[in-house]
């Protein structure tokens, strides 16, 4: 029997058998994995800071739409700042070494901040729907209160929504653990398929649905250019949006596709009909490609947004400790 335990550690010595008892990892994989996952939150903070730098400090930044990249920003920021350093300790560890209260909190602050990405994404698609297509309404409509509003509304929903679903571990950490030196989480499945409906099929039904508008009318608008149609006084007038307005509709599509590929791995035990827990063998390799995701979506601002790019050149040159940076022309 000992033979089959050679290389395992107990978590707790001192309780002996009644303690967890897990595989080490080799040192140089542990040293590895510490590493590159460390990089990669490391890289998630750094990489959003820029962004909620950028946005926060240029006055040319501070549009409704920006404002909801602010808040998507802050929330990778926070999932690499709280989320994937516990997430880091709790994949290369054999034990969990925080506590019963960190595993609850570590679990109502991933699901929370996991569930404000989603309501963010929602109202990115809903701001680019009104600016596509209703482009003479858009400033009326979107407005900067409006958006605030939408903005706390969406956080608070998400840590409200997420304390619901995960009361029951929040008021006992430790319910589905089977001996100490554990952190385990059971979602079941009536409230996995509550959350799969209220956090992924919804979303994304509502942002494939807005996306598909938005892109019918697109290439409606363009095709009317290309043909230079031009409609007399009185009649219909069809309002082609800017440029710039589209493009932003094709870099934030891009966003919320790369969003959608990195949930469904996340999901698909609620779509097979099945719990959801943190101790099945491919949890880790999901959760870090949802968390992953937070990482991307500052490059794919770098890639298609030229502001951006010259708001990093700003701050990197310290140009931005200037009097007057703020009112520097960056688009």
């Amino acid at each position: 029997m000992m033979d089959g335990l050679e290389g395992a550690k107990l978590c707790y010595p001192q309780l002996l058998n009644s303690s967890c008892r897990g595989l080490m990892r080799p040192r140089t994989e542990a040293v590895l994995l510490y590493t590159l996952l460390s990089s990669i939150a490391v890289l998630t903070v750094v990489l959003n800071l820029l962004v909620i730098i950028s946005i926060s400090h240029f006055r040319q930044l501070h549009t409704p739409t920006n404002l909801l990249l602010l808040s998507l920003a802050i929330s990778d920021l926070l999932v690499g700042l709280l989320v994937m350093p516990v997430e880091t300790v709790r994949f290369i560890e054999t034990c969990w070494l925080l506590g019963d209260v960190m595993c609850a909190l570590s679990y109502i602050i991933g699901f929370s901040l996991t569930s404000a990405s989603v309501g963010n994404m929602v109202l990115i698609s809903v701001d680019r729907y009104v600016a596509i297509c209703y482009p003479l309404q858009y400033s009326n409509q979107v407005t900067r209160s409006r958006v605030e509003l939408s903005v706390c509304l969406c956080w608070a929903c998400s840590f409200l929504y997420n304390g619901l679903i995960l009361k029951d571990h929040l008021r006992q950490p430790d319910r589905h653990n089977s001996c100490y030196g554990e952190c385990l989480v059971v979602i079941n499945y009536v409230s996995g398929t509550v959350d799969l409906v209220f956090t992924f099929i919804g979303p994304c039904l509502f942002i494939i649905i807005l996306y598909m508008r938005v892109f019918i009318v697109a290439v409606s608008q363009a095709r009317a250019l290309q043909s230079h149609i031009i409609m007399a006084a009185g009649s219909r007038v069809t309002v082609t949006a800017k440029t710039s307005e589209k493009k932003a509709a094709r870099t934030l599509g891009i966003v919320i596709l790369v969003f959608l590929m990195s949930f469904c791995p996340y999901y698909y035990p609620s779509l097979a009909g099945q719990d959801i827990s943190n101790s099945a063998s491919s949890w880790a390799i999901v959760s870090w490609i949802v968390y992953f995701n937070s990482c991307l979506n500052p490059l794919i601002y770098a890639l298609f947004y030229p502001w951006f790019r010259k708001a990093i050149k700003f701050i990197v040159t310290l140009k931005i400790l200037g009097q007057y940076s703020s009112l520097a022309n960056i688009i």
